[in-house]
């Protein structure tokens, strides 16, 4: 692949837009950001029409590929029609119909436009409904990039104080944040048993740490953390924006068999547009009714509610989950053995259509692995397979069997041509 299209498009777009790319991290995939005229499956096109095998999926949300036709034909329905009105309308309804009936033990919802905005709603409710103010989350866990979450995200930030993550940063902003450890029962015991005297409103967890490493929640764990958020009158809240509809039709709490508080959806709930919501108890989200203000122009916009409705049809099939299961664990295996036959490149980490790529030696985090998965992911790009930065690897319903052996194929010829896989 020329990529020459791409690089050039870079360079123009640098003139204008800052950085180059619409959000920041997209700027680190090498050897250059890829730009794309179409998309279709598992498939992407370039500006010069070379084709590319896409992992991406748009960091996650497609599921069910580029451009389902489900999907686009329920959307152009509603488009012929209106777009935003600024009123109640049908979608607002049948879409949260739709996702209650989805999730374990949901019973209301909220909506609103992207994950880091529903992360920020979800924590207004808990403290309303607990009238307390400090939030637990987890070092290396990524909630979003507002200033109140965005701290400890690096591989060494695992003190209890929050470090933030971004120049620009109010040190006010996330005072009221306390940094647990993920997976570790006597330390969050000692924690959360503390909670009143400590202010503890929430407990904001991404279930799998999917931007750190892709790491199971160990045996007890989440469980542990629901018993004692119960005894100590702290909301629980998971955020799903990654693995919401993605690990299985009802998230974390159908896979793991721990029932939230609160639950925070993106991603995929809208099939490759643009809604999240807020999702769990009703006693908690109806407060929205009673002093809690959540507001948004285009929340629930009947387009993207449309795209919901589409993609909660979809995830309701009952071979969708075991078509995402057969394919990554085909990637897994075939990928898998790949690693195995270079020795000490890395290892793939699964849960269910989610992996990750482990460097031997070296830690994950949501800003990339860097060091050989870089030169990979590079190589890989040059020879028609797109894979993210981070070393996070998304399946969908699109890929095929082909699809897959021919990733193993080229990722092998790929370390072959690396000094790091020598």
């Amino acid at each position: 692949m020329a990529i020459e299209s791409s690089r050039a498009a870079f360079e123009r777009t640098r003139n204008s837009l800052a950085g180059g790319v619409s959000s920041g991290l997209r700027a680190s995939m090498r050897p250059t950001p890829l730009f794309v005229d179409r998309a279709h499956g598992a498939h992407v096109w370039d500006l010069d029409g070379d084709r590319y095998v896409d992992y991406v999926m748009a960091w996650g949300p497609l599921v069910h590929g580029h451009s389902h036709p489900h999907v686009l034909e329920s959307v152009q329905r509603v488009m012929a029609d209106m777009q935003v009105v600024g009123m109640g309308h049908p979608l607002e309804y049948r879409a949260a119909e739709a996702v209650l009936e989805s999730v374990p033990g949901a019973q209301r919802l909220v909506w609103a436009n992207t994950g880091t905005e529903a992360v920020q709603v979800a924590l207004r409710f808990a403290r309303a409904a607990t009238g307390r103010n400090r939030v637990v989350k987890f070092a290396k866990a990524y909630h979003g990039w507002h200033d109140s979450v965005y701290a400890s995200v690096g591989d060494d930030d695992t003190a209890e104080t929050p470090v933030g993550g971004s120049r620009g940063q109010s040190p006010n902003a996330y005072a009221d944040l306390i940094v647990g450890r993920f997976n570790d029962i006597d330390a969050a015991t000692a924690l959360l048993e503390r909670a009143e005297e400590r202010d503890i409103a929430a407990v904001l967890i991404d279930p799998i740490m999917s931007n750190a490493g892709v790491t199971d929640p160990a045996p007890g764990f989440l469980e542990t953390l629901r018993t004692l958020c119960d005894e100590h009158g702290v909301v629980l809240i998971f955020d799903e924006v990654i693995t919401g509809f993605r690990i299985a039709r009802g998230g974390a709490a159908e896979r793991f068999g721990v029932t939230p508080d609160l639950s925070v959806f993106g991603k995929a709930i809208a099939g490759g547009f643009t809604q999240s919501a807020v999702v769990g108890r009703a006693d908690i989200l109806d407060l929205v009714t009673d002093g809690v203000m959540h507001a948004g122009t285009f929340n629930g916009n009947p387009v993207a509610l449309a795209a919901v409705t589409a993609s909660m049809e979809l995830c309701a099939a009952p071979e969708v989950y075991s078509i995402l299961e057969d394919r990554s664990a085909l990637f897994e295996a075939e990928v898998g053995a790949v690693l195995s036959d270079a020795g000490s490149v890395g290892d793939l980490r699964r849960v269910g259509s989610l992996l990750q790529f482990v460097p031997h030696g070296r830690g994950t985090s949501l800003h990339g692995t860097g060091g050989t998965w870089s030169e990979i992911a590079g190589a890989m790009l040059e020879s028609g397979v797109v894979f993210m930065p981070s070393g996070k690897i998304f399946l969908s319903t699109a890929h095929t069997a082909e699809d897959i052996r021919l990733t193993a194929e080229r990722f092998g010829e790929a370390l072959r041509r690396l000094p790091a896989a020598t």
